[in-house]
């Protein structure tokens, strides 16, 4: 009997032991789905280029978009110096986690991605700072909402391309 009690003891630290495990894993699977990446070239406020197996990739950050810098035919708009200076300064050649949506390339095949340094999703920097506008192509709406909200106050507070929206964004397309 007393040898029962010992394999059901030990028994018990196992099953413990993997749920234990089990949930240490789950915690940490919240950056699952996560790629660990350098980016290499910042094109514009929200366009960025990084290497995968060994070839030049362009990704465009998903919810967000930036005054133009670099558009065809398109003069520098408003604050879009400013959006690209500022993500050249944070992304540049640092190492950042993409975060995929329900597509993962757009009509152009650059990747589409959320973009984290740490807990921060720079994406949503973007738009809280002003630097951006959120913009909206489904199926890739996992933090719309956030966006949203973000946007508004930004909008309210006039932070950045908010001081002057139509310079930001010609109406004219």
């Amino acid at each position: 009997m007393k040898k029962f009690g010992i394999i059901a003891a030990v028994m018990l630290l196992l099953c413990l032991s993997a749920l234990l495990t089990g949930c240490k894993e789950k915690a940490a699977s919240s950056k699952a789905g996560r790629e660990s990446v350098t980016i290499e070239r910042v094109v514009d406020g929200d366009t960025f280029e990084i290497k995968k197996d060994g070839k030049k990739e362009k990704v465009r950050l998903i919810g967000v978009d930036t005054p133009e810098t670099k558009k065809a035919n398109t003069p520098v708009m408003f604050y879009g110096k400013e959006a690209s200076d500022y993500t050249q300064k944070r992304l540049e050649n640092k190492t950042v986690e993409l975060e995929w949506d329900v597509e993962k390339r757009d009509q152009y095949d650059r990747y589409l991605a959320y973009v984290w340094i740490g807990d921060e999703l720079y994406n949503r920097t973007l738009v809280q700072e002003g630097y951006a506008r959120m913009a909206t192509f489904p199926p890739n709406v996992k933090y719309v909402d956030q966006f949203k909200k973000d946007q508004e106050a930004a909008r309210k507070q006039q932070k950045g391309l908010w001081k002057n929206y139509d310079a930001a964004f010609d109406k004219k397309k």
